[in-house]
């Protein structure tokens, strides 16, 4: 059952999850205005929050771990 208040487009895209103090490449497999899935390649040593950055879509914003598992993780964008 969808549980999203706003559907999610399927892509594959190149982001870099970014904070201070380091950065992780990692690929966004679907998107949405509020959210998006996160393929990484470890959760060791990803925060809680972080910048998501697309640079195909010129796209830098702030957001949350929603949910996680071992090489995935679900974030919810946030007001800056």
């Amino acid at each position: 059952m969808e549980k999203r208040k706003v559907r999610r487009r399927r892509v594959f895209k190149a982001a870099m999850i970014e904070f201070p103090g380091g950065a992780f490449s990692c690929v966004a497999r679907d998107l949405s205005e509020s959210g998006a899935h996160l393929e990484v390649p470890s959760q060791i040593g990803i925060p809680h929050e972080f910048m998501l950055r697309i640079p195909t879509a010129e796209s830098h914003r702030p957001c949350r771990a929603v949910w996680r598992s071992d090489r995935r993780i679900g974030i919810a964008f946030v007001s800056a």
